[in-house]
């Protein structure tokens, strides 16, 4: 327990930010889990460039961590940091502008050194000037005082200089009323074979939480209360760790085997490296040797029986376009996961976008239409990854699951579930004949079609008695034998395109938030645009303006009630991380004049922002002469 005062605060967004070599990934991520245990609810923003070391001590090479923790509900990870952790000169001009008059600036004066000071454009030092007079800014040497920790240790100095992240992480977990255990049990497991390294660790670790408590720099110590949740099991998970978490636990429900055909790219490996892990739960993973054979493995275990899966990005999208048209053609589920990133072309490996959604819904040659879905935040990838998983095995389709960087590499608190709480997402197989022949024998028919949802039969190769032709060329209907017959094309078109639709009869209506009942400005949001608008609304209504908010899980089909929603309303804005893709499709398919409020700067939306662009909306004068003003309840 400090001896010293103790302030408590309802928020905190604290980053991380230095030189890609830093460890600042790992240092927020400890950071995160402490306090996770804690029980704050929290959000989190990696940001690190794309190449895998950058030049040392340069803009580009700068990376960061951002954490929003909250005794109360957290929606995002802040627009703002109220604290900067800065390792050296690049890491502090590469965010200074992000930082609010007044933040904490714990600076490691070690690497302002001249050389380093020039580096980043700095003439003078900015711990020489009054350039940080506007900050609470705290001067430590961190590198020189680690090193100075470890000296009885037998290691080079530099050795002992990459310790400083720990020696940061100890210093503000004592500032924040943290416990060091997780991390201490952490880097016992990770550096269980380097005793030497271990307690080096281990010791900047405790050197930063005792600097803290004896130094007259930090007069007093803050802390969060946790966040009221409902009750049960939580643990800190990322977007791309609930999707394997969510796939596998489709494949437990459905009783089939997941089998992923793969091709690593940023920022979706991780679900490829996580699920390799996982083969004691009927998992099987290729890493295939570019993007096309992935998903070609990933629709040939689908012909076979399985959960066929497939992982890429934006630009692997693009290479797997004529595959997920044959598996449109082929009616079978594929399970396909594009964790956007920022483009055209390798773009912004390492940042994050919204800007496939055209991509997922017309990148294919012909008519060839396949549902598409998004998850809202890390924890919901779970229950998206089950809900893709359904609609594939049910409707025997293409299924197109869109994340993106925010929500792969940021992390929220769970809420793990019980397993009789998934949804039964039982699988029926043909075994039988289904119709006869014009000799009246018994034969199998691989296109006649539920009546309900206009599935075909998913017959196991090998069945007997079911044997059926597959292919890219066109199928008669219910025989599926091939055909060049123009008004028999017609009719396939029209049958895929209605089964598709006929989706939206098994999904759930688009749900409003109006706590009044009385808005005209409605916000419209879809992926990861969640928490933003969230709590951009928050702010509004705070504000005693009112505004409703939607948000929209299933992007195609869309919820049977979406226009009618639309149509409810005076108003609607659609912000999107993109120049307007779902915005373009609303107007097209309800006609409902939407405003996009866009944004393409590989980062998530500041809630403030848009928080001010819904205010502009609101106080616009209403034109009763305009056809998008008119408001039927």
């Amino acid at each position: 327990m400090s001896s010293k005062p103790v302030r408590r605060v309802d928020r905190v967004v604290i980053r991380f930010a230095g030189d890609s070599g830093d460890g600042m990934q790992l240092t927020g991520d400890r950071f995160t889990s402490e306090t996770a245990a804690l029980g704050n609810d929290l959000s989190t923003l990696p940001n690190f460039p794309a190449e895998i070391r950058a030049p040392q001590g340069t803009l580009p090479g700068v990376s960061s961590f951002q954490l929003h923790f909250a005794d109360h509900d957290v929606l995002t990870p802040g627009d703002a940091p109220d604290v900067l952790v800065a390792m050296n000169p690049a890491a502090l001009k590469a965010n200074l502008a992000d930082l609010p008059r007044g933040a904490m600036i714990i600076v490691n004066t070690d690497e302002f050194t001249k050389r380093n000071v020039a580096k980043v454009g700095y003439d003078v030092s900015p711990l020489e000037d009054d350039t940080l007079a506007s900050w609470h800014v705290h001067a430590v040497g961190l590198t020189s005082i680690t090193v100075s920790a470890l000296a009885d240790f037998d290691l080079s100095r530099k050795d002992k200089e990459r310790a400083k992240n720990m020696f940061a992480l100890g210093l503000l977990l004592w500032l924040y009323t943290r416990p060091t255990d997780g991390t201490e049990h952490f880097l016992k497991r990770k550096f269980a074979d380097q005793p030497e390294i271990l307690e080096a660790n281990l010791a900047a670790l405790r050197a930063g939480f005792n600097y803290g408590e004896t130094t007259e720099d930090f007069a007093v110590t803050y802390e969060v209360a946790p966040a009221p949740m409902a009750p049960g099991t939580y643990r800190n998970i990322t977007g791309n760790t609930a999707l394997v978490y969510g796939l596998v636990s489709a494949s437990h429900r459905t009783g089939l085997p997941i089998v992923l055909g793969s091709y690593p790219i940023t920022p979706a490996s991780d679900i490829l490296h996580l699920l390799s892990s996982l083969k004691r739960h009927g998992v099987t993973t290729l890493q295939a040797e570019d993007e096309i054979a992935g998903v070609g493995a990933a629709l040939g275990a689908a012909f076979g029986g399985a959960i066929g899966v497939t992982t890429t990005s934006g630009p692997g999208l693009a290479l797997k376009s004529e595959t997920i048209g044959l598996g449109v053609a082929l009616e079978l589920p594929l399970v396909v996961i594009d964790v956007q990133r920022g483009g055209p072309s390798t773009g912004l490996p390492t940042k994050t976008e919204q800007s496939d959604l055209l991509q997922a819904m017309f990148g294919r040659n012909g008519e060839s239409p396949v549902a598409v879905v998004a998850p809202r935040s890390p924890g919901d990838c779970f229950d998206t990854a089950m809900e893709a998983v359904r609609i594939a095995t049910t409707h025997r389709t293409p299924v197109l699951l869109l994340s993106d960087g925010y929500l792969a590499n940021g992390s929220e608190p769970w809420r793990i579930p019980e397993v009789a709480d998934l949804p039964d997402l039982q699988v029926d197989f043909a075994t039988e004949t289904n119709g006869v022949n014009d000799a009246g024998e018994p034969v199998f028919h691989p296109f006649l079609r539920d009546p309900e949802t206009l599935a075909r039969p998913w017959a196991v190769p090998g069945t007997a008695g079911l044997e059926h032709r597959i292919g890219g060329l066109e199928k008669a209907d219910v025989t599926g034998n091939i055909s060049y017959d123009p008004d028999n094309h017609d009719t396939m078109v029209r049958l895929r395109a209605e089964k598709i639709a006929r989706i939206a009869d098994r999904i759930p209506p688009l749900e409003v938030d109006d706590p009044d009942g009385d808005a005209e400005v409605l916000v419209l949001g879809w992926g990861s645009t969640y928490g933003p608008i969230a709590a951009a609304t928050r702010l509004v209504r705070n504000t005693g303006a009112k505004v409703a908010r939607a948000h929209l899980r299933h992007l195609n089909p869309m919820p049977a009630n979406t226009g009618e929603v639309l149509r409810s309303y005076r108003r609607v804005i659609v912000p999107e991380m993109n120049l307007g893709q779902l915005a373009l499709l609303l107007r097209a398919k309800f006609l409902v004049d939407v405003r996009g409020y866009n944004t393409v700067r590989g980062l998530p939306f500041k809630s403030v922002e848009l928080a001010d662009a819904i205010r502009e909306t609101i106080a616009e004068p209403h034109d009763p002469t305009h056809p998008d003003t008119e408001v039927s309840r």
